[in-house]
């Protein structure tokens, strides 16, 4: 039963980093280095833990690219 948990809990991360990967990829960023995908990422993490008006306006910059999808 472990080895069967522990196979389940790898391809649930593995789905994860998938998808993770796919918002690089639909933000237009594919072709962007690492490191500059990484600044991206901890300035965006530190503006939004300190400015919720910035969180508000960045989630709503998603949903709305979100939304393209369903169009």
């Amino acid at each position: 039963m472990r080895r069967s948990s522990s196979s389940e809990d790898r391809k649930k991360d593995t789905r994860e980093k998938i998808e993770l990967g796919g918002l690089i990829v639909k933000a237009g960023l594919r072709y962007e280095k690492r490191a500059l995908l990484l600044g991206l990422l901890i300035d965006g993490a530190d503006r939004i833990k300190a400015d919720e008006a910035e969180r508000a306006r960045l989630l709503a910059i998603g949903e709305k690219a979100f939304g393209r999808d369903h169009e």
